[in-house]
């Protein structure tokens, strides 16, 4: 059998590992303050950038074949359930896709540091933590839906508190990094003092970041324990065509 619940884990532990070495390098090197810097500005010059970037890629690639796999695992369900009902069928559909633009955003904010192209940065950043929130929100949704069949209600609650959390953070990292940077007039972001302005704001805004990075990864975790119920197999190959010529 596959061990296909240690994905999760790599993740969560690609996650954690890229974003706390990123920031102890970037102290270390002086690229930023130790106050609370947002993660990819701990991410902005060489040679931290380079390593987030890879580790984010890597990290993003796994989260992208867990949402597959979470996806699929629900049609199999469904598929030995049908009084599961429909709604089930398209909750997952709109949860797999929210989940891959989140991916997706996760590539775009490793790619591109905010003080190259800050603009793509910032997208990413949305698609990333926006999109990743909903499609906690459709997971949470499923995951009381399929209770008792698969899961457990406790599993469920975890899920929607976390949903919530990353919904509350989402809104507090949007609102208060936006006055944060309208209030600056010191001259590099990445080494933000008090004396700058938007102090206040800014540190609201960075540690939002930081939890609600840390309860994205915890909640991809929680599937651990229902992917333990899963094995996952090569994908069939069927050749289409077929020609040999011989000289």
């Amino acid at each position: 059998m596959s061990k296909v619940y240690l994905i999760p884990v790599a993740v969560f532990l690609i996650f954690q590992v890229t974003f706390l070495g990123t920031y102890i390098a970037a102290v270390v090197q002086g690229h930023v303050v130790p106050t609370v810097p947002y993660i990819s500005d701990a991410a902005t010059y060489s040679p931290e950038s380079c390593v987030f970037g890879q580790m984010i890629n890597i990290g993003s690639v796994l989260l992208g074949i867990t949402i597959y796999i979470r996806y699929r695992q629900i049609l199999q369900l469904f598929e030995h359930h049908p009084d599961l009902g429909n709604n089930l069928l398209r909750y997952n559909r709109i949860a797999v896709w929210f989940g891959f633009i989140s991916c997706l955003g996760i590539s775009i904010v490793g790619n591109f540091q905010e003080t190259n192209v800050r603009v793509v940065h910032f997208i990413g950043a949305f698609c990333c933590f926006g999109f990743g929130t909903l499609y906690f929100w459709m997971q949470a949704l499923i995951s009381y839906m399929i209770y008792p069949i698969a899961g457990t209600k406790p599993n469920a609650h975890l899920r929607l508190g976390m949903s919530v959390c990353c919904t509350i953070l989402f809104i507090l990292l949007a609102v208060t990094g936006i006055m944060s940077h309208i209030l600056f007039k010191g001259s590099n972001p990445r080494k933000w003092y008090p004396s700058d302005g938007g102090w206040y704001f800014h540190v609201i805004s960075s540690i939002s970041e930081w939890v609600i990075a840390t309860v994205f990864s915890f909640y991809i975790l929680s599937f651990t324990h229902e992917f333990r119920d899963v094995d996952l197999e090569h994908p069939p190959l069927r050749i289409i065509s077929y020609s040999l010529t011989l000289q």
